[in-house]
């Protein structure tokens, strides 16, 4: 499985001509591929071209004979940087790979304008959804996952069930625009992986970490993503609270409906998915994590099966809540949580 989209950086001295020999040549040969003039200007000082080809993917290729904010430990040039989601030529094959915030800011940004130019023109639903696409730039433009991604949030409405994408995409892109996961965009985009075949339950458990980030935040919580604990595991979030020393570590996990796994009822298949976390990498915590449930893929007679019987999961403490579309989140806390989420959760006492 590919991974999302990333920068090759290829010092040497590059020219017209050699990008002609050492990349148009090579792609044009194995895929059918024509050079051309990028829609938007190249980062100044670097020249840049555009590479189309016959099975629809692009790549881009920018160099210069100075690099003005090279990568952390690399020198200034000469270089070049390619990114894109086709086959790399033979010539990029041995280079670093680094991300959208690893390159100089002005590479980024021209990168991302001609990606999500690209992106607008064959999905014209997303410009609706800016920081959206944008912040799913590296797998909705990556090699393999392009088509899967894209369609999970166009067809199937990011996971929820009894919604459509007009009114679930509002959400979520609020959500992103507080700015809160842009630092930590290659790991959290990444999350919903770049696999040719859409994994409908994978996708929607990332997703379940978005709800999570926007819950903490609306709830006054700075959140940092993928803390690694001292067993090796990574937790997926610390919060904490300005003015405030304390910190608290949550685990999210995402039951999916019953028509999608084997657990009998809606409320079996919260116990067995919170349980699979609670034997495994919370057991091995040893304590002193609030586990978040996620019933948002529920449907709405299982949630209120779920709400009418409120299960215990065998952790605690532990909230177990349904986010809509419309922000409304509502659930039951289950032992004693440390976390002041009254202002965004209808917590059912």
């Amino acid at each position: 499985m590919a991974r999302p989209l990333r920068f090759r950086r290829a010092p040497g001295r590059w020219s017209d001509e050699s990008v002609r020999d050492r990349i148009e040549r090579p792609l044009d040969e194995n895929l059918g591929a024509r050079g051309r003039s990028p829609w938007f200007a190249p980062p100044s000082g670097f020249d840049a071209r555009r590479f189309e080809m016959d099975d629809g993917s692009m790549a881009l290729f920018c160099w210069t004979d100075d690099d003005p904010d090279p990568p952390n430990g690399a020198d200034s040039g000469p270089v070049g940087y390619w990114i894109g989601n086709t086959e790399t030529p033979s010539s990029l094959w041995k280079t670093d790979k680094f991300g959208f915030e690893e390159v100089a800011y002005s590479v980024q940004r021209w990168a991302e304008r001609e990606l999500l130019a690209e992106l607008s023109m064959e999905e014209p639903w997303i410009e609706a959804y800016p920081h959206l696409a944008w912040f799913f730039l590296p797998v909705f433009c990556s090699k393999d996952g392009a088509e899967t991604t894209r369609r999970f949030f166009r067809d199937h409405a990011a996971g929820f069930p009894d919604a459509d994408r007009e009114e679930v995409l509002p959400f979520l892109e609020s959500a992103l625009q507080r700015g809160t996961l842009d630092p930590y965009r290659e790991v959290m985009a990444g999350k919903l992986g770049t696999s040719p075949h859409l994994d409908h339950v994978r996708m929607s458990a990332a997703i379940a970490e978005y709800v999570a980030a926007d819950i903490l935040v609306r709830a006054g919580y700075a959140v940092t993503p993928e803390i690694e604990v001292t067993t090796g595991h990574s937790l997926d979030y610390r919060a904490s609270a300005p003015d405030d020393p304390a910190s608290f570590l949550v685990e999210v996990t995402r039951p999916q409906p019953v028509s999608g796994r084997s657990a009998g009822d809606p409320v079996s298949a919260v116990r067995d998915t919170a349980q699979t976390k609670t034997d495994g990498q919370l057991e091995s915590h040893g304590g002193g994590v609030t586990l978040f449930v996620d019933c948002s893929s529920f449907p709405d007679d299982d949630w209120q099966a779920v709400l009418g019987e409120r299960p215990d999961v065998r952790h605690r403490p532990a909230v177990v809540y349904r986010a809509r579309p419309s922000g409304h989140v509502e659930g039951y806390r289950i032992g004693s949580v440390p976390l002041d989420l009254d202002e965004t959760i209808d917590l059912r006492e």
